[in-house]
């Protein structure tokens, strides 16, 4: 093994694959299990005991070809799955099956990826992108989000789960692709089409818990440590005895998903749950070895909220050196102001308005060590150290949608035209969008939060949603059962809807703004404000947006008009601008965009 120095500590570059590990005519066997006596693998004709061969790693070599199944039987007890298994094709609860990745003929070699600053994010559930919920028919979707202007696809989890639908956040194989979804090859055949559209594909992953059923790894070994709690109860163990082990396990499966499938880059799930007081945090040490891989440059997203420029900083300079992360502010503040969101960490954007949206935008993220009313505590650094593009930023995701009380998007909260006004907005600016599936053209259907847990389980968790909406924002309806299969059905999108005016007209101005986006300059010169309105400028675009009626706001002199949201293309009743002159009167929320009239462009 090599050695890379990460500051002052130095780290293994190299880490024991896990998993079958197809080898010519023979399968290799690995598992990591420091605390067992004896590991057997179990294939249907033979039971062959495997050798332990240092640090709490065991291997078994075989004649397996790909397709056979197997289990691990722990010290001459019961039988498992493998906690590193490529595929469970009876679920997380049945046998493992040997897949050999080469066997795959990819068809995009020379897929040279995307710069960061080209980044537009479209989040989408498999299972509900379309009617049959596959890899496959999410495939069949793609020169539609290239036609519309996306440029990376982020997928929501799709390690495999319990029962036949979940969001993914309780991954049980955290190296297998839900078998609900279709194959190892069918998900490798979207990433490798998906790179034939010029798309990036990303994949959220989670480091930070295990689902609460089919999570073997914990059988096999000390995964969880009592020095720290997070919100799942106890932490991952990245600092506690045996954390090596630990670590290694969670760095070989982000190197799996990018080197087997090559995923352009991964969605780190709340990594502020990642307690590490390691020399080296478990961050550096990922950010580290995803840099080593050849071919494209693959890049990390964190989901984090606590605006810490440490997550984003190289390490060089005492960062952890992750490219980018998700900022809340920018949402939080937008749903403040457009739908009076008050309630939790909305508390903390009580009484904030367009001046701090304003310099929201200029920063990256608001909260710089200002203290919050929602926990009480200082939260966020100085942003002045960060680049607009290594912040992501939406209206709408799966969280923000799906973790209120009925699954409402933003554009059933809201007028159509400050959706809009909102939409251009997000899409102009220069920090990386993110949209969730169905935004672009203001779909109708929720997205609700569903499982398919066994009775038991299920039961627990249909009274925990209950209990935890009582009395939100004054929400006095029935929340959704998570376990009714019905929630899943309301969840899927409506493509028929594409077919309608007021549709497609939202749609044709998310089309139109992206395609305009690829013709900004990096960074925002200047934003200004006014009440309930602000102007962005990028280069020589302005985009005057009004959060409301009433609102005047200046032209630059002599600017021609590039888009504006209240055009019969993008609404059915175009009432709400003055025409330009040296001034436009809102008369309701929407967004004129001009540029320069000495700038060539006739638009």
């Amino acid at each position: 093994m090599s050695d890379v120095k990460v500051g002052d500590v130095k780290i293994d570059a190299d880490y024991v694959p896990l998993g079958a590990l197809v080898r010519g005519d023979n399968t290799l066997f690995r598992v990591w299990s420091p605390l067992a006596k004896r590991l057997d693998l179990e294939l249907s004709d033979e039971s062959i005991e495997m050798n332990p061969f240092g640090g709490g790693y065991y291997e078994a070599s075989a004649h397996a070809p790909s397709g056979t199944t197997y289990r691990i039987r722990l010290d001459g007890g019961d039988e498992f799955p493998d906690p590193a298994s490529r595929f469970q094709p009876e679920g997380i609860h049945g046998p493992s099956q040997v897949v050999d990745p080469s066997s795959f003929t990819w068809t995009n070699d020379a897929w040279a990826g995307l710069p960061r600053e080209a980044l537009v994010f479209y989040e989408l559930h498999i299972g509900t992108f379309s009617s049959e919920g596959t890899f496959e028919e999410a495939r069949k979707r793609l020169p539609y989000l290239k036609d519309l202007g996306i440029t990376a696809v982020e997928l929501m989890p799709v390690s495999d789960f319990p029962g036949r639908w979940n969001w993914g956040y309780d991954h049980a194989a955290l190296y297998a692709p839900s078998r609900a979804y279709g194959d190892p090859d069918g998900l490798r055949r979207l990433v490798d089409e998906a790179h034939g559209h010029g798309l990036a594909v990303y994949l959220d992953v989670i480091y930070n818990h295990l689902g609460p059923d089919g999570a073997y790894v914990a059988a096999f070994a000390p995964m969880f440590t009592d020095k720290h709690h997070t919100p799942w109860g106890m932490a991952i163990n990245l600092d506690d005895e045996h954390s090596a082990g630990v670590r290694s396990f969670f760095i070989d499966n982000a190197l799996h998903w990018l080197r087997e499938y090559r995923f352009d880059g991964l969605r780190l799930d709340a990594t502020h749950a990642l307690v590490d007081n390691s020399r080296t945090h478990f961050l550096a040490e990922l950010a580290l070895t995803v840099e080593s891989i050849e071919g494209p440059q693959r890049m990390l997203f964190a989901e984090d909220s606590r605006n810490l420029t440490t997550i984003i900083l190289p390490r060089e300079e005492g960062g952890y050196g992750l490219d980018g992360v998700w900022t809340d502010d920018y949402h939080h503040l937008v749903r403040h102001i457009a739908a009076g969101d008050s309630d939790g960490y909305f508390a903390d954007f009580v009484g904030l308005g367009v001046d701090e949206l304003a310099a929201t935008i200029e920063k990256g993220w608001y909260f710089e060590g200002q203290r919050t009313a929602f926990s009480g505590k200082r939260r966020g650094t100085d942003a002045s150290v960060i680049e607009p593009d290594q912040c992501v930023i939406c209206i709408q995701n799966h969280d923000q949608i799906g973790n209120r009380p009925d699954g409402s998007r933003l554009n059933h909260d809201i007028p159509l035209p400050l959706f809009h006004a909102l939409s251009a907005l997000t899409l102009f600016i220069p920090e990386l969008p993110l949209l969730f599936m169905g935004q672009e053209w203001g779909a109708s259907t929720p997205f609700q939060y569903f499982t398919d847990h066994d009775e038991e389980l299920g039961h627990l968790v249909t009274e925990g949603r209950k209990k935890e909406f009582e009395g939100f924002m004054g929400f006095g309806g029935d929340v959704p059962d998570p376990q009714d299969p019905l929630t899943f059905e309301r969840s899927r999108l409506n493509w028929d809807e594409l077919d309608d005016d007021l549709h497609r007209g939202t749609l044709n101005l998310y089309r139109d703004m992206l395609a305009i986006r690829t013709e900004l300059s990096p960074g925002a010169e200047a934003v200004s404000r006014s009440d309930n309105g602000l102007a962005v400028r990028r280069g020589s675009y302005e985009l005057l947006v009004a959060l409301d009626g009433g609102v005047v706001l200046p032209v630059s002199p002599g600017a021609q008009i590039a888009l504006r949201t209240d055009d019969e293309k993008y609404t059915s009743d175009g009432v709400g601008l003055d025409p330009i002159h040296d001034e436009i009167r809102f008369s309701r929320a929407g967004a004129v965009l001009t540029f320069s009239a000495d700038d060539g462009r006739n638009l």
